[in-house]
């Protein structure tokens, strides 16, 4: 047992967040010398070393009873009483997101030997992800709101460069461009709520700033003046400093983990490679903001206006995208829209403060959201690169390790009882249901959005992977090369990865199904081992703070007795039963009677063009903002550059010193009998000034 004194290691802690940047360093810099395997061993080793040191911290804190640590690196600069330093916080929060992030980042870089090991940039990907996972770290273990925006514009980068590492591709410049700029929008409001903190309470350090929220909690801030509108007075809006705080840091984590409306650019992030799809979606980018709002707990407790509005936000995105997964045909839009979803129930969570449920979540949807993207990419590469789900089929008995690990991912994100996803997912169902004793109409569209998106995801689930794995063979094995994933038009045009070029689906090597069955394993028996201690026996208190009225998880928490009887319980309420109905309409749809699925397509036209439109987000985004902002310019230029600028006040000014010029020039007529008798006359004129003058 520790004792008061005893801390974390500092030096153990500076490894676990350097040691992917050096082997980002290594892969990046020294790639050609080092060679592909010099680059897979360096970066693999070096997460490794750093997935093996989280565990370790991990284990301090659960077995040895380790106090949070909290210490600054390096001093960036101190003026007067403001100093901006490089720090680390760590506390049982910070110790779970370490293990979640270096684990998954570690299979995922095994996994990328096998699925990118004839890509031309294959020493430039492992960089990246390397480089990632450093910026992950940095952003979870960080002590202050400075380190926490460089890890968070970090992520949102490296992200950058690899939803485009295909950069010939028009379609993935698009979207990583896509991603940057709709980030960039929730940045700027996550940039915002930092230097609100810093101006109300002086300060970057998480721990000085959380003590001294309380004393802004009535400062406030008007927003809009009274005015009168169409007769009607009204008086000035005003929202507490803690308010306007808490909104633009989630719009930031809007941004980040791809809320409404910011949620565009996670669907387009599958232009990327399949690894990264598995990095962005399961462990890193997506769960940041649910990590920096959960960090957060103390400001947003302070604010049921930011919780509602987190609520809302959440609720929506958790029903509405999972809808657009119901009409996709590509196997990695499908996972990519259950992420969405996922993330707004993670969303719901927090807004009802069940921050610890919602981190819970996130932990338990990493193992099986990573082992349901991999599961896609083994299929991939079995389907020679195939990603429309309409040209598979029968996939199961060629591809079985494959098939039984989607299985299990499947049936954990569907929440099937006693498996990881359903001790996660049915809390924050439970907890959603509790806030809606409060009567406010926002908690109950929540519990409704949440209980009804439990259809929607069964039936999307099952829906993939009887498409992929059941009923008959659709592909060709005669087929050319297929063009969904670009690794055969990458560099080298004949470029024959994994057999492009037709021929029997295949199960994945080693080093893609390993990777595959280790996720499963998890995804089974996490929930059921951890869902006690971790979720109701207090595991995150001191780094989640709760008030007492709103503690939705103490209150279920009175009423778990154990994995086993928290399972029997859940198999009673409605989401277990709404999950079965979405299973047993997909089961006959697709296994029983297609003809269903067709005659629903032209029974439901409207609301799928509406899907199929991804409910006009893309295009308010691109043609409405973007441009709409293009437009502006170019008349703006034609009104006001050219218009006025250039028109009125340059060559204006140009042509009336001409006007003049001319007018003027008449007068020089050369004659010396002119300009003695102007002289004369102005002499007159001048001695005539004096005389009045000297007269007043």
């Amino acid at each position: 047992m520790l004792t008061e004194t005893t801390q974390l290691s500092l030096p153990i802690l500076l490894t676990i967040a350097l040691a992917p940047l050096l082997g980002a360093i290594l892969a990046g810099l020294f790639g050609r010398r080092i060679g592909r395997a010099g680059a897979h061993t360096a970066t693999i080793a070096l997460v490794l070393l750093s997935c093996a040191l989280s565990f370790y911290v991990l284990g301090q804190f659960i077995y040895e009873g380790a106090l949070p640590f909290n210490q600054n690196v390096y001093t960036f600069f101190e003026s007067g009483k403001f100093s901006a330093h490089v720090g680390f916080m760590v506390d049982r929060l910070t110790a779970m997101m370490m293990v979640v992030v270096t684990f998954v980042s570690l299979l995922v870089h095994v996994y990328t030997i096998g699925y990118m090991h004839e890509d031309p940039g294959y020493q430039r990907f492992f960089s990246y992800i390397s480089l990632f996972t450093f910026s992950m770290l940095m952003l979870v273990m960080s002590n202050n709101f400075l380190q926490l925006f460089f890890g968070w514009e970090a992520v949102g980068l490296v992200s950058y460069l690899l939803i485009g590492f295909w950069y010939k591709r028009p379609t993935a410049i698009f979207a990583n461009l896509k991603a940057f700029l709709v980030n960039r929008v929730g940045d700027f409001g996550f940039l915002l709520g930092i230097c609100g903190v810093v101006y109300y309470t002086g300060t970057l350090d998480y721990a000085e700033a959380f003590a001294r929220v309380q004393g802004v909690t009535q400062a406030a801030i008007e927003l809009v003046p009274a005015f009168g509108l169409w007769g009607m007075q009204f008086g000035a809006w005003e929202v507490s400093a803690v308010t306007f705080i808490a909104v633009c840091l989630f719009i930031g984590a809007m941004g980040k983990s791809a809320q409404v409306p910011l949620h565009v650019w996670l669907p387009d992030s599958m232009e990327g490679p399949t690894p990264i799809s598995a990095l962005i979606h399961a462990a890193t980018m997506v769960t940041a903001g649910i990590f920096m709002v959960a960090r957060m707990s103390p400001v947003f407790e302070l604010s049921p206006t930011a919780l509602h509005f987190v609520l809302f936000i959440g609720a929506t995105t958790a029903l509405f995208t999972g809808l657009i997964g119901i009409i996709q045909n590509d196997i990695k839009r499908v996972v990519a829209y259950s992420t969405l979803s996922q993330l707004g129930y993670m969303t719901v969570a927090l807004g009802v403060s069940a921050y610890s449920g919602a981190v819970y979540h996130l932990m338990t949807h990493a193992f099986f959201k990573a082992l349901l993207f991999l599961a896609a990419g083994s299929v991939i590469i079995g389907m020679h690169h195939e990603q429309d789900m309409r040209k598979m089929g029968g996939l199961r008995k060629y591809m079985p390790v494959t098939y039984w690990t989607s299985l299990i991912g499947t049936l954990a994100l569907v929440g099937t009882p006693f498996l990881s996803g359903f001790y996660s997912k049915d809390t924050i169902i439970e907890a959603a249901h509790f806030a809606t004793q409060s009567g406010h109409w926002i908690n109950t569209y929540a519990y409704w959005a949440v209980l009804l998106g439990v259809f929607v995801t069964s039936f999307y689930s099952f829906r993939l992977l009887y498409l992929t794995f059941h009923g008959k063979e659709r592909f060709d094995t005669h087929a050319a090369e297929h063009h969904a994933e670009p690794h055969e038009t990458h560099g080298n045009e004949n470029h024959d990865d994994h057999g492009h070029h037709g021929g029997l689906p295949h199960e994945s090597p080693l080093v893609v199904t390993v990777p595959l069955v280790l996720l499963a394993i998890p995804s089974i028996f996490i929930g059921f081992f951890t869902v006690g201690p971790m979720l109701f026996g207090g595991f995150f208190t001191g780094a989640i703070e709760v008030l007492p009225r709103n503690d939705v998880i103490g209150a279920l928490g009175e009423e778990f007795h154990g994995p086993v009887a928290f399972a029997l319980h859940g198999m009673q309420m409605p989401a277990f039963w709404l999950a079965f109905g979405g299973f047993a309409l997909a089961t006959y749809i697709y296994l029983f009677n297609i003809k269903v699925a067709e005659r629903a397509s032209r029974l439901f036209a409207l609301p799928i063009r509406v899907l199929e439109n991804k409910y006009g987000f893309d295009d308010l985004w691109i043609k409405g903002f973007a441009g709409g902002g293009i437009a502006l310019g170019k008349r703006a230029w034609k009104y006001i550059d050219a218009g006025l600028i250039d028109g009125v006040l340059v060559n204006g000014t140009a042509n009336l010193v001409g006007h003049v010029s001319r007018a003027v020039r008449g007068m020089q007529t050369g004659r010396l009998t002119t300009y003695a008798f102007a002289m004369i006359l102005g002499l007159i004129v001048l001695l005539a000034a004096v005389a009045r003058l000297f007269a007043l």
